[in-house]
């Protein structure tokens, strides 16, 4: 294979067989709980990456079940995970702290192109009796349980459908052959072309059980705030770098006085 080759045909890896389909990526009948709840003002300190910003008088997260029956390239899976409200610039948006799904290739896809913190787990979403049931499983343990009542009252499409085209951030970490970071850098995508077929919301519970690998309950709930319940398609639009920090002032800095300290 000539190198002309190589670069023609390097979309993803591996390069005879890559782990995802090139987009778009469309959702059909995708379907979400979402629980807000408030959490430890502190713990977000912790996680929450500046220049991202979030309301310490608020200290939401929203814990996400996501069913996706019909993606285009990614086949029939299902995700879950955490997701923090910030502001970035002003701007209002989202940032994903963690996500845990059972498909490789949204795996592969998503930590490569977007950099989505995607794990292999077990989470599921589904309706028993009078009850939408969100759970995820680690290997054998139960690590997050979230149910809410059966379209009990429905939502306001107009806000619901606002809150889904809001920015989202991701931080993107890239290692380099020798392990320090090639990449580090926040990466900011939209969901496109949003068609909202129902919302619903109700009464709602949210229980994190503490694991070393799935660590969800690192943001404890202190407070139910709401839950919505949200079919819709949508495409997953590719996204862009707001934010370097490799090339930031303070990185040169260090690397500076480190060649200091080093002659």
């Amino acid at each position: 294979m000539r190198e002309n080759e190589v670069l023609k045909r390097a979309f993803a890896m591996p390069l005879t067989n890559p782990a995802y389909a090139p987009g778009p990526y469309r959702f059909v009948n995708r379907e979400y709980l979402v629980i807000t709840y408030r959490t430890d003002p502190a713990k977000l300190h912790s996680v929450v990456p500046a220049p991202l910003e979030f309301d310490e008088r608020e200290a939401l997260v929203k814990y996400e079940f996501i069913r996706m029956p019909d993606s285009s390239g990614f086949g029939d899976y299902t995700e879950s995970g955490q997701v923090i409200p910030v502001s970035f610039g002003g701007r209002r948006g989202g940032y994903t702290h963690c996500m845990f799904l059972n498909d490789e290739g949204p795996i592969a896809g998503g930590r490569e192109l977007w950099g989505f913190p995607k794990k292999l787990a077990q989470p599921t979403l589904r309706t028993e009796v009078d009850t939408l049931i969100g759970t995820l499983d680690y290997g054998p343990l139960r690590v997050a349980t979230g149910t809410t009542g059966y379209k009990h009252r429905a939502a306001d499409l107009t806000q619901v459908k606002a809150a889904l085209k809001e920015p989202n951030f991701l931080l993107k970490i890239i290692p380099h052959v020798d392990g320090t970071p090639r990449i580090c850098e926040l990466v900011e995508y939209h969901l496109e072309d949003v068609t909202i077929k129902g919302a619903w919301t109700g009464p709602a519970a949210l229980h994190l059980t503490p694991h070393a690998l799935a660590p969800v309950a690192d943001l404890p709930v202190l407070e139910v705030v709401s839950a919505v319940h949200i079919l819709a398609d949508l495409t997953l639009g590719l996204g862009k770098v707001v934010h370097d920090y490799l090339q930031q002032p303070s990185r040169r800095l260090l690397e500076v006085r480190e060649t200091d300290l080093v002659g």
